[in-house]
């Protein structure tokens, strides 16, 4: 069978260009109006994707507030409420929310991802995140950060307390005997009694294990921290690779951790983000991001990069090269794939600041038949699993997209049809996990 592209939406924000919202014809409102991501998520599963995700942000001030007052989103759903009521409108595609391990409790998150499985009736996925934004630690008790690496010692096992607690519960565990009075069998609840280096839970959830074993868990970091916890506890990795080389080398590289972890490269699913914008000729698509890049306010673009520097980059000279770029404690990953572009196509300090004011990742410009080839090549020679898609702007970037692209996709046979399966694991071709304290409840 002919190797099957994976499919995801970002769908917040809506959409990841800074000017998204001043696109002609742009929804404004999208991140924060039920009605229109109702009708978004529909669109998207009656197209086949595999899933609809939510990013998330824990505080607003994360930028100068001259950037700030420009961006559209500072008011969105809180994800895991939103995911539960869009799943009474959708009955196929999956759910993924993004969680943060550094500010939240396991039990918490575990109860909430839970929940959602139960409610969409197995399309939940779970987003690992460690928060790389310093100003949330201020809304969490914290006067500063918490150290990158300590970050993810923690979700390492935090993510071990979470799959703990899903598994809190044989699947045979509800015996709802009327005659004899029997609700459940207390020989199929297991306590996890967990105490760590960073956290102690007793015990057990109080809600059934979940319909596919675990919601699919997730990850995005390209860190060497986040690629080995990448490799050890993640089902899919949403990556941030710009070019088909970096691409290739991340997809080697982290396909060959998960094999010396002692698990399976084909039940691990590599998704790079990409914005897409297509148009019916290729000049109709680049007319489209001139448009949409010349609507960057430059209130935007510096303020922009010095977050994604991790350093204030206002006293940069603008028309002189990046400047070297000390280690900080934010994302790593990113500030070293945006110091290496710079360096790559000589940048000005303006140049990279008007990129990354706009968005500054992956881009694919053209028509249905030019980014049909660039998905394919990259699926087909080692690059990515498919693609988490970014829309250009909302709601015409989501309709130009499914009414062009999607159908060149399943003409060349490498997109669904028609879903084969029900929940978000046989979407992505991922096993039902057994249960780690009850061997013989094995189902995957």
């Amino acid at each position: 069978m002919t190797k099957q592209l994976h499919l995801g939406a970002i769908m917040r924000p809506v959409g990841i260009h800074t000017a998204w919202w001043r696109y002609p014809g742009a929804y404004t409102d999208a991140n924060f109006n039920l009605k229109h991501l109702v009708h978004f998520i529909q669109v998207l599963e009656r197209a086949k994707f595999d899933a609809f995700f939510m990013a998330d942000h824990l505080a607003v001030l994360n930028m100068p507030v001259q950037a700030l007052r420009r961006s559209a989103t500072v008011t969105s759903f809180e994800p895991l409420t939103l995911l539960s009521a869009l799943a009474m409108a959708t009955e196929r595609i999956g759910l993924i929310a993004t969680a943060s391990t550094t500010f939240d409790g396991p039990y918490h998150i575990a109860r909430r991802f839970a929940s959602l499985d139960h409610i969409s009736n197995g399309r939940a996925g779970w987003n690992v995140v460690t928060t790389a934004n310093p100003d949330a630690a201020l809304n969490f008790g914290l006067t500063e950060h918490v150290e990158h690496d300590e970050r993810y010692r923690r979700a390492r096992e935090f993510q071990s307390v979470v799959t703990g607690l899903w598994d809190s519960w044989a699947d045979d565990a509800w015996k709802r005997d009327q005659a004899s009075g029997l609700f459940f069998d207390p020989a199929k609840m297991h306590v996890l009694d967990h105490k760590g280096e960073n956290l102690s839970v007793r015990g057990p959830l109080n809600i059934a294990r979940p319909i596919q074993g675990w919601p699919v868990i997730v990850q995005a970091g390209a860190s060497e921290a986040g690629r080995q916890l990448a490799a050890e506890t993640a089902e899919v990795v949403f990556g941030s690779s710009r070019t088909i080389e970096e691409a290739r080398n991340f997809y080697t590289d982290v396909k060959t951790r998960v094999t010396t972890a002692g698990r399976s490269a084909d039940h691990f699913k590599i998704l790079p983000g990409a914005l897409v914008i297509v148009g019916r000729t290729s000049e109709e698509a680049h007319q489209k991001k001139a448009l949409l890049d010349s609507l960057v306010h430059p209130e935007s673009g510096v303020p922009n990069l010095s977050i994604r520097l991790g350093i204030d980059a206002s006293g940069f000279d603008l028309d002189a090269p990046l400047p070297e770029i000390p280690p900080s404690n934010q994302s790593q990953s990113g500030r070293d794939t945006l110091v290496a572009l710079a360096r790559r196509k000589n940048l000005t300090v303006r140049q990279l600041a008007q990129m990354v004011g706009g968005f500054g990742g992956l881009e694919m410009v053209g028509t249905a038949n030019q980014i049909a080839d660039t998905m394919q090549s990259w699926l087909e020679t080692g690059a990515s699993d498919g693609f988490n898609i970014m829309f250009h702007t909302v709601p015409a970037g989501l309709d130009d997209f499914v009414r062009l692209v999607i159908p060149e996709l399943q003409r060349r046979g490498i997109f669904r049809t028609e879903y084969a399966g029900a929940t978000l694991r046989e979407h992505l071709g991922l096993p039902r996990p057994g249960n780690q304290f009850f061997p013989a409840d094995q189902s995957g």
